[in-house]
């Protein structure tokens, strides 16, 4: 009996004669007809559906993440209270929200937080798109690597506080030498991310592209990319939270506006309880910009990977 033959079938979510996702090779009578088939990918008694079913479900997950800020307050206002602290090392919270008020009645908290999100904004922009770029002719091509590799891997040891005085030599204290510091700290986690996931391919899946006539930049952008989405969002996430202490550090130097020369005048100040607010809303701010790219990182997989 001469054996079915094998059948080659790129499984995805592209439409037309390929899609972007991973090469499945049926062997020979897997199935009706030599058919290929995915495992857990979800009919109503498959694994899907049960996995599906002992998921938990976002609502009480997200009230059992603020179980543990909850306690962290009700910590801090009791160690605050009770004379462990004096009022100079650890206001109160309500001192802190009031230190808040004050200033947003003054019109100055806006003006930090804003000025401070356009800055890690624009460099994350710029800086994610370099990583993005470099990371992808790195992890792709041999004599980049070799060429190249060891000199960006020496830059990105360099601590982060190490380029605010050059940048102030080169650029000055505005706006630039800022954006440019954080495009600094968000570039080496793309580029890192993306090189080293993209070199981790699985050779078969680019074959298989080939075989449709995919070559150079129509490859890259149709299977490779899609099938290390995943590493390219984390290194994404990585990069948005890395601007974010970059941007600190020039701010805590050359500064006028902006969370971290907040933080600065409040230390010059004795004013604790500012501090602690800009700590506050440093915090709050970086953890909602990485749940905004959590909500594109399961939008993104679920529409490409």
């Amino acid at each position: 009996m001469s054996a079915e033959p094998r059948e080659t079938v790129i499984a995805g979510t592209g439409s037309g004669s390929y899609a972007t996702g991973a090469a499945v090779v049926a062997a020979p009578g897997t199935g009706p007809a030599g058919e290929a088939s995915v495992a857990g990918t979800g009919g109503p008694d498959g694994p899907g559906a049960a996995d599906a079913g002992r998921r938990p479900r976002r609502g009480p997950v997200a009230l059992a993440g603020l179980l543990l800020p909850v306690a962290l307050v009700a910590a801090w206002h009791v160690l605050s209270t009770a004379g462990v602290f004096s009022a100079v090392e650890l206001p109160a919270p309500l001192r802190v929200l009031e230190a808040g008020a004050d200033l947003l009645a003054r019109g100055e908290l806006w003006t930090h937080v804003q000025i401070s999100t356009q800055r890690v904004l624009l460099g994350f922009a710029i800086g994610g798109s370099l990583g993005l770029a470099l990371g992808a002719l790195l992890g792709l091509s041999r004599w980049a690597e070799v060429l190249l590799g060891p000199t960006v891997g020496a830059f990105r040891a360099v601590p982060s506080l190490a380029w605010v005085p050059l940048l102030l030599i080169w650029i000055g204290i505005g706006e630039d030498s800022k954006v440019t510091l954080v495009a600094i700290g968000a570039f080496f986690p793309v580029f890192t991310t993306v090189s080293g996931a993209l070199r981790h391919v699985d050779r078969h899946l680019v074959e298989a592209g080939r075989a449709f006539g995919l070559r150079g930049l129509s490859l890259l952008t149709t299977v490779q990319l899609p099938a290390v989405l995943p590493a390219i969002i984390s290194g994404l996430r990585l990069a948005l939270a890395q601007g974010w202490l970059f941007l600190v550090a020039a701010e805590l130097i050359a500064a006028s506006m902006g969370l971290g020369f907040l933080l600065t005048d409040s230390q010059n100040n004795g004013r604790t309880d500012r501090l602690l607010l800009a700590i506050v809303l440093l915090a709050v701010l970086g953890k909602l910009s990485d749940a905004v790219l959590g909500v594109f990182e399961r939008w993104a997989i679920k529409k490409w990977a």
